[in-house]
């Protein structure tokens, strides 16, 4: 679906006001039954730009005050309209359009947002509305992105490319999960939000019926008196300033939980494009981080990761195969850790090169076998856990940068691997490493 089409979606085709309609022309709109769940209808001009907007808020605080239809009621909107409303254009995606209404909308939330095509009015919509069609787009990513995964398992034919999305494969399951647990909390924040609007529909049906009784020629005492006091007893179980801040918070909560899965879904797409050959000037500090990202669901409640990340120079690499390789060192790592341990990332760098050591307190590799662990082919995974790929990857892909890798060990103490580049790659020929990935 369109980015176009999802925010059309969202906007109810209200019929504006001019800048001429006076002002009890609209309150007899809200009074209606066509705008009962509309906080705020646009004023536009002849040619259909948006004005500004009337909120039945505005209308409120006009009429509440003393002779207030007498005084204000035959004047125009354009007089009383707020210039400065909420906009957004409908070509604008759902997310980058929620982002902006949160962060300009004014509290307590007394208007809808206006939908707009170059200027021109095309709709209004409700801010609850929005985020729940956020939430259904980042659902719908999420199943994408199950469904990507399961092509790339379906088309490995080769060992090497196998071994190379493995990374990315293992961890799918965890990520899923970390997508899981701000979703969930992003779905509790729009029920509670719509119940918080439903309560503001009984406190503002009431008003208008205060209003109505108001302005009543026939009205009594009696009937005002009624209203009022129901319009109290509302108040004694809706505290609106407190219910405005609840909102706030919520709103912040799932702005959050978003940027959380958003940071994920950036981190796999990093991941997911190992086949293609670019170069960047990137720090390793970067690079660790989207690898300590992707890898978080497989460390967490196991491994203490201890970060000493130096100031260290951007350098021109492929960062794709970078991730790849501190991936699969950081995941071999807490494989190698029984029970709980710590693993210790650093970084620094001298004159000449850069380096980062990946160490864990796991079990340790035997001298015997530390000879081997380059090899292609060797692994001391049980069958069908391992293609003894991934380290002789990592080390071709290291040698194609200019560098080299490391490595110590003392079994029953853990393992140490040192990767170390150039500060100044000299001609490195990066479609080699590229060819890794065929």
């Amino acid at each position: 679906m369109q980015a176009n089409s999802d925010i059309r979606a969202l906007a109810r085709t209200i019929p504006p006001f001019a800048p001429g309609d006076t002002i009890s022309d609209v309150a007899e709109r809200f009074l209606g039954g066509d705008l009962q769940q509309i906080l705020s209808v646009p004023v536009v001009d002849e040619a259909g730009y948006v004005l500004g907007t009337i909120s039945r808020y505005q209308l409120n605080d006009i009429f509440m005050t003393k002779f207030g239809r007498d005084l204000y009621g035959s004047r125009p909107v354009a007089q009383f309209m707020s210039q400065k409303c909420l906009r957004v254009e409908v070509s604008a995606p759902v997310a980058e359009a929620a982002q902006h209404v949160t962060t300009t909308m004014r509290i307590p939330l007394s208007e809808d947002f206006v939908v707009c095509d170059g200027g021109r009015y095309v709709g209004v919509g409700a801010v609850l509305g929005l985020l729940a069609a956020m939430e259904t787009q980042v659902r719908k990513g999420a199943d994408q992105l199950s469904q990507a995964y399961r092509q790339l398992q379906s088309s490995q034919a080769q060992l090497v490319q196998s071994e190379k999305m493995a990374s990315l494969g293992q961890m799918v399951a965890g990520v899923a999960h970390e997508i899981n647990t701000p979703l969930g909390y992003v779905k509790n924040n729009v029920e509670v939000m719509r119940e918080f609007g439903e309560q503001l529909r009984e406190l503002v049906q009431s008003c208008s019926g205060l209003v109505d009784a108001l302005l009543d020629p026939h009205g009594s005492d009696v009937v005002v008196a009624k209203k009022l006091a129901e319009i109290e007893d509302l108040r004694s179980m809706v505290d609106p300033e407190l219910l405005f801040s609840d909102m706030q918070t919520l709103f912040g909560d799932t702005n959050f939980g978003l940027e959380q899965i958003s940071a994920l879904v950036l981190g796999l797409k990093d991941f997911s494009r190992l086949d293609q050959s670019f170069t960047d000037n990137v720090s390793l500090n970067d690079c660790v981080d989207s690898a300590l990202l992707i890898a978080r669901n497989a460390i967490k409640n196991k491994v203490e990761v201890i970060r000493q990340l130096g100031d260290v120079p951007a350098i021109s690499c492929m960062p794709s195969q970078i991730n790849q390789v501190l991936l699969n060192l950081v995941t071999n790592a807490a494989q190698a850790i029984e029970g709980t341990g710590k693993i210790l990332i650093r970084t620094w760098a001298d004159v000449e090169r850069v380096y980062v050591s990946v160490q864990d307190n796991g079990k340790g590799i035997s001298a015997e076998n530390l000879k081997k662990i380059f090899d292609p082919f060797f692994t001391t995974k049980p069958v069908g856990e391992g293609t003894g790929l991934g380290l002789s990857i990592c080390w071709k892909i290291i040698e194609q940068h200019g560098g080299v890798i490391r490595v110590a060990s003392e079994p029953g103490r853990g393992t140490r691997f040192v990767i170390v580049l150039p500060r100044q790659t000299q001609h490195v020929e990066m479609a080699a490493v590229a060819a890794i990935a065929s």
